[in-house]
């Protein structure tokens, strides 16, 4: 951070909330609406930072083959029928038949 004195000054409401300037969110890349950390330095500096949703990073890790979108509700379906299916298989009921 510069030592520079030259800044403005923002209205804190009485929730606690700030308008962060459309200058500054470009330049910390601070979507909107968005999220922001503030992270306190050992100096006692605070530093805000960008969080990103999990949804734009959802699947940077998956192979190319692994990020075909499903819901949860869609994978929470396909679970439940082959549990089912299983249980079918076995002649039995399943717990939450019972």
């Amino acid at each position: 951070m510069s030592d520079s004195h030259d800044a403005t000054v923002f209205t804190v409401t009485s929730q606690g909330e700030v308008t962060i300037p459309q200058d500054f969110r470009e330049k910390l890349n601070i979507d909107t609406p968005g999220r922001v950390r503030f992270i306190e330095t050992e100096e006692g500096e605070v530093v805000i930072q960008s969080v990103k949703r999990p949804s734009d990073i959802r699947g940077g890790l998956a192979s190319e083959s692994e990020k075909e979108e499903r819901s949860a509700t869609m994978e929470l379906c396909d679970e439940r029928d082959r549990d089912k299916q299983k249980t079918d298989e076995k002649g039995g009921l399943s717990e939450q038949d019972r």
